[in-house]
């Protein structure tokens, strides 16, 4: 198809139509004991001003489409952008609009209806950011301005967020019910995250260096290092976390200090060490493909200019070596994020306390309450390090140690 100059857009223009015929775009119930009725995304524009509905909706929906058939340009990209921002945006302000028309607000006499996102609305803002995206790719800006170009995208959502318009849906009613547990959940995720990254990376950096060193300790580690950190990210996490609470119990009945200090069978001890050694395995191999990948010649000749082992590895190994390392710690950093969602079923807090009580209760509000801060907060250290990652990669490269050229005086002829 020679017409089809995105199919990207196309995909997602053929996925984003049939959610919007076949599912609900809000879910809306009398209470939270209920379940909601389905209300249709042409329910909801129907309701709109038709002005505000068309070009707000409708026209940067037709436009994202139109761009499939236009001529990969600049400006194609940059209108596929607004108008997939503009798209996200009038999304959620429909949203939020029609909720607040449906008693949804808590200044209303019907405060305890509820009035839910539906599976269209998440699918078409899935749409919505990544065309948004494809054409941020497709644009090829240096890093930074691709990060703020993302940041952009969502600013006016958060924005929304910020000024209260979504205080008539559901899910923000159960955050304001519960803003105290969920800033704890968070301060108790971020705690579990930090605590288990900076070890992980302590301990991989140490055994990527010595499997990237020829020696005594390559040959010991590299037979059976990495089999035996492939075993553990073959572990599902629940397993894990299991097998580690009777020995722990055990040292707290040994050691009663430790108890005090924290390490017992359930809590964020097991949590945290299971969490290491799960986020070895992209560390480790990150470090040692790094400086794997420096090339000989150039470690020669800063060796010829006379540099020592140590400023050879602090000055040209490591600077060459770091782009691969940070694409590891991205990949550790957003597994642990996740993955600290599971470690509240042993009692170590943080956001998946929150999203296993709303499964528990069938409170799917509830349940995303603990979901989407995770997914936003994944999201954004994976943009943040891939684009640290790229401007590493695209950094003039340096040559250190050496000597600039001293200018000599010539005497005039």
């Amino acid at each position: 198809m020679k017409w089809v100059h995105n199919p990207v857009l196309l995909l997602l223009a053929v996925v984003g139509t049939a959610a919007a015929y076949s599912l609900a775009f809000l879910t809306h119930a009398p209470n939270r004991l209920v379940s909601g009725a389905g209300i249709s995304l042409a329910e909801v524009l129907a309701g709109s001003p038709p002005a505000l509905a068309v070009l707000g909706v409708a026209g940067s929906a037709l436009l994202v489409v139109a761009s499939i058939f236009l001529p990969p340009r600049q400006r194609t990209h940059v209108g596929v952008l607004v108008a997939a921002t503009a798209l996200l945006v009038g999304l959620v302000w429909l949203a939020a609009r029609h909720a607040a028309g449906l008693g949804g607000d808590n200044g209303d006499s019907g405060s305890i209806a509820r009035t839910s996102f539906g599976g269209a609305f998440w699918v078409l803002t899935a749409v919505a950011w990544l065309a948004a995206g494809d054409a941020i790719g497709r644009l090829a800006l240096a890093p930074g301005l691709r990060l703020l170009a993302n940041a952009l995208v969502v600013a006016p959502v958060v924005a929304c967020l910020a000024g209260g318009l979504l205080a008539p849906l559901s899910l923000l009613q159960e955050y304001a019910s519960r803003r105290d547990v969920f800033d704890a959940a968070l301060a108790q995720h971020l705690q579990l995250v930090i605590a288990s990254l900076l070890p992980s990376v302590l301990i991989g950096l140490l055994l990527g260096l010595a499997l990237a060193r020829p020696g005594r300790w390559s040959k010991a580690l590299r037979p059976w290092l990495f089999p035996v950190l492939n075993i553990i990210q073959t572990i599902p996490s629940i397993a894990l976390f299991g097998l580690l609470m009777a020995p722990l119990a055990w040292l707290a009945l040994q050691a009663p200090l430790l108890g005090q200090w924290g390490i017992k069978g359930v809590g964020m001890a097991p949590a945290v060490i299971a969490l290491t050694l799960y986020s070895l395995l992209p560390v480790v191999r990150s470090t040692a493909a790094g400086l794997g990948q420096v090339p000989q010649p150039v470690i020669d000749a800063a060796r010829g200019m006379g540099l020592s082992g140590r400023q050879i590895f602090w000055q040209v190994e490591l600077p060459l070596a770091l782009p691969v390392f940070i694409s590891g710690l991205r990949v550790a950093t957003v597994q642990l994020i996740g993955l600290t969602v599971v470690a509240a079923l042993i009692g170590a807090g943080g956001f998946g306390a929150i999203m296993f009580q709303g499964l528990l209760g069938g409170a799917l509000d509830l349940a995303l309450l603990g979901t989407v801060p995770v997914v936003a907060m994944a999201l954004a250290v994976d943009a943040v390090l891939r684009a640290v990652t790229l401007s590493l990669a695209h950094a003039p490269p340096s040559a250190p140690g050496r000597a600039q050229p001293q200018k000599t005086w010539t005497p005039p002829q």
